[in-house]
């Protein structure tokens, strides 16, 4: 017992990042799969919870009275699997740090392998990897597995570094290389393995460790189409981001589908049912505020996301803010039209004056950062 507390008392040398959101029902059984796995290494497991409602961070507190080795980092109005992952590599000391989920679809078997890869000291990076041989996807869907591989190609195209499987949330990096490429972190999204390999300042230099992808015991996939919008951001940012802020993408983005929505209303006041041009681009325009003001809500400004007495108050300051601007749209669409200019082009060059303006307004007065 003695030995046993000296060596628990020990600086770990492998941290175990677990960012969880809603995994309650997971947790005990992770950190006894985890015991079991690698009973020979010094390890520490610190879970990252966003704030989750079903009581995760309660119940890892619990865990960690009990064992020293757990650890808990408890975020407040802050969500992302990619910020979580970098908050809990930060908060450790331990020379190799290694990330998985909560869900216990990585297998923490091969925890000890990679370790003693990255120990050979001719790697920076070991991954759990699902398409080199022996590993496996397992249950998955055909669409879904299609889908990863058209992700994981796309992916590929972005790193300098030859990986199989640049889409998995499971690795372990020695801690020297994180730190090479951490002032160059997108942390957006849920791939923080993509981020950091596009990242580096020089190709990382990577082994591969197979294993089977497991199916989801407790709790709810994360999986959704935000999930998606947020890896097409990602890729947005390491392709062109230095060049324009991807936050100013994302909002242009929705303001091109608001375009659609603009010309959708115009067509069929206007063309359709006859409506004088004026009262028709009105009308095009406030609904096409609105559309804007819901999706950037959802997207462009999600980590700031307004809810309930929020929400409306915000829906009316866009408004608000955009007034000059739509102002503006509507009368020089009127003057170009006016003066005998095609009404598609002087319905886009409506939109176009407004566009600088929504942007830098919803951002200093909607969506301020508190």
């Amino acid at each position: 017992m003695i030995q046993q507390d000296i060596a628990l008392a020990r600086p770990a040398e492998l941290a175990i990042i677990v960012p969880t959101f809603n995994e309650a029902a997971n947790l005990e059984l992770l950190v006894d799969l985890v015991d079991k796995a690698i009973p020979h290494i010094r390890w520490e497991l610190v879970f990252v919870d966003d704030d989750s409602p079903d009581g995760t961070a309660e119940l890892a507190r619990t865990i960690a009275k009990r064992d020293s080795r757990i650890r808990v980092l408890r975020r407040h109005n802050r969500r992302g699997l990619s910020t979580a992952c970098v908050e809990g590599i930060l908060a450790t000391a331990a020379d190799y740090v290694a990330v998985m989920d909560s869900d216990l679809q990585h297998d923490e078997r091969i925890l000890g392998l990679m370790l003693d890869r990255l120990k050979r000291g001719d790697v920076d990076l070991v991954v759990g990897s699902r398409y080199v041989e022996g590993g496996c996807v397992g249950e998955w869907s055909k669409g879904r597995a299609a889908g990863s591989m058209l992700a994981t190609r796309i992916a590929l195209k972005l790193t300098r570094t030859p990986i199989s499987d640049p889409m998995s949330g499971f690795f372990m990096i020695r801690r020297d290389a994180f730190m090479r490429s951490l002032p160059y972190l997108s942390s957006m999204g849920f791939k923080i393995l993509l981020d950091i390999a596009a990242s580096a300042p020089q190709p990382i230099k990577v082994a591969e460790v197979p294993y089977t992808f497991r199916c989801r015991q407790h709790g709810e996939s994360k999986l959704n189409s935000l999930v998606l919008w947020e890896y097409f951001e990602l890729l947005l940012d390491k392709a062109i981001g230095k060049y324009v802020p991807v936050r100013f993408l994302s909002f242009a983005l929705v303001g091109g589908f608001g375009l659609l929505v603009h010309f959708a209303v115009l067509t069929t006041l206007f063309v359709g049912l006859g409506a004088s041009f004026g009262l028709s681009q009105t009308a095009a325009t406030v609904i096409a505020i609105s559309n804007n003001f819901f999706l950037n809500n959802m997207l462009t400004y999600r980590d700031q996301r307004l809810r309930g007495r929020a929400l409306l108050w915000g829906w009316i300051t866009f408004n608000l803010v955009c007034a000059t601007g739509a102002a503006a749209n509507i009368g020089v669409a009127e003057w170009l039209f006016g003066r005998h200019t095609y009404w598609v082009f002087s319905a886009v060059a409506g939109v176009l004056v407004s566009v600088v303006w929504n942007y830098a307004m919803s951002s200093l007065f909607t969506w301020r950062r508190k």
